[in-house]
């Protein structure tokens, strides 16, 4: 009897000691899952995001669907330009003098393939669409864009959200809940990642400044 008490109390403490251990390096590896994904996810959006703005800069508005800004980017041109300060004299009727009028005059330089000004050498643009994480890569960014009034101006807007709940899919559930509650200056707040605003102008994310230094 005293060797198999012995043996349930080593078994007992060994579990315990597993219970501890795992409590402490538990939220650790969920802490690394979260923001090794959270970087994958918001270097797709950053794409995104240039993407973006080089179809507003060119055809004026966001694009609504990423069919739309992978063919713009596929086919898209920017027109090269470059402005420069001039003048000239024009009579003037009421003073009776020739009068220095000052312009600003635009030149066309050339033309340069979207694709070739923003995704060199790469062809990753053809997957922004998609969740950069294994197990959920089928899954898709939710995008849409409006042009909405702001002070009397029509202006374009766009966004760009993932639940966090799709990145974590396979974390356990109640750390996950945590997240989604997460209100911190330093982390994603709120249960989505999001890039942009359908109701502010706005081309930033809910992301913290930590996401936007350069990836070893």
């Amino acid at each position: 009897m005293k060797l198999g008490l012995q043996v349930v109390l080593w078994i007992a403490s060994i579990f315990f000691a597993y219970k501890i251990y795992d409590s402490i390096s538990g939220p650790i590896r969920f802490n690394q899952v979260k923001n090794e994904r959270y970087a994958e996810v918001i270097d797709r959006m950053k794409d995104i995001r240039t993407a973006q703005i080089a179809h507003k800069d060119v055809k004026g508005v966001y694009a609504n669907n990423f069919d739309s800004l992978v063919k713009f980017i596929d086919e898209g041109i920017f027109t090269l330009i470059e402005k420069r300060d001039s003048s000239y004299l024009e009579y003037d009727r009421t003073y009776r003098i020739d009068m220095l009028r000052e312009v600003i005059v635009t030149d066309t330089l050339g033309f340069v393939p979207v694709k070739d000004s923003l995704f060199k050498n790469t062809n990753r643009y053809e997957k922004m669409a998609y969740i950069p994480i294994e197990g959920v890569e089928d899954s898709t960014f939710q995008i849409k864009s409006q042009v909405i009034n702001k002070n009397g101006y029509n202006v374009p807007v766009f966004e760009v959200k993932i639940s966090k709940n799709t990145i974590l899919y396979d974390q356990d559930e109640d750390f996950v809940k945590q997240e989604n509650e997460t209100i911190s200056v330093d982390g994603v707040n709120g249960p989505e990642i999001v890039l942009g605003s359908l109701t502010n102008v706005s081309t930033n994310g809910n992301w913290p400044t930590i996401f936007d230094a350069p990836r070893q």
